[in-house]
């Protein structure tokens, strides 16, 4: 059976009220910053979901005391590395409500900057292990995937080390068609979480109607 790209856009009514209140023009910096960490929060949950088989984040059976008796409990496995990615600059607006639902996973970081004439991406900053364990799980925060540059060359350092593409999941505010249909192309097993699919891009290769830079609008720069 072919392996195909799978994009969720959850309809939760939070996640549309932050991302309305991340698209308007007018939101000022620390409301903005607030509705980016609330959309990296709830994509997070839903991205933690896995309806089919419950595998991506294992979880392991334990019996407890409870004040008044024993009960059994069901708790998130550590044996299993868990690594949140956020792509700098903007990918760390949706890193604080990320941490809040997976404390214990490491953070590491990568810069990657697009060159807005050719708009082929650079990787400036890279702390990223050498290798990885093929059972980590990696959460990839990225708020705009518009040509699927910055995405892919990160992909490409994860796959370099050892992670198992079908691991990853990524959590995004707004992306275009073009970055999904080259993810299709070259990562088809990825799982994708996104508050939602823009329609176009523009001749600067910016998502339309998109939410602006997202960087520039939560550092007030």
């Amino acid at each position: 059976m072919a392996v195909q790209l799978r994009i969720n856009v959850p309809q939760h009514s939070l996640i549309r009220h932050w991302l309305g209140v991340a698209r308007d023009g007018s939101t000022p910096s620390p409301l903005f910053r607030t509705a980016m960490t609330e959309l990296g929060r709830w994509l997070t949950y839903e991205a933690m979901r896995d309806e089919s088989t419950g595998s991506w984040l294992p979880t392991r059976d334990e019996r407890l005391e409870t004040p008044l008796g024993n009960c059994s409990a069901t708790f998130i496995d550590p044996d299993i590395p868990v690594a949140v990615i956020p792509i700098l600059r903007a990918g760390l607006t949706l890193l604080e409500g990320a941490q809040g639902l997976l404390p214990l996973a490491r953070v590491y970081h990568i810069g990657v900057f697009r060159n807005e004439e050719t708009l082929q991406p650079t990787c400036y900053l890279n702390k990223l292990p050498n290798e990885f364990s093929p059972s980590t799980r990696v959460l990839i925060s990225e708020p705009m995937m518009a040509t699927g540059g910055t995405i892919g060359l990160t992909l490409e350092e994860l796959v370099n080390r050892g992670v198992n593409p079908s691991l990853i999941r990524i959590i995004s505010v707004v992306v275009a068609p073009p970055a999904l249909q080259t993810l299709a192309a070259r990562f088809p097993s990825l799982n994708i979480y996104t508050a939602a699919i823009d329609e176009q891009l523009n001749e600067q290769g910016f998502i339309v109607p998109g939410l602006g830079d997202a960087g520039d609008r939560a550092f007030g720069t």
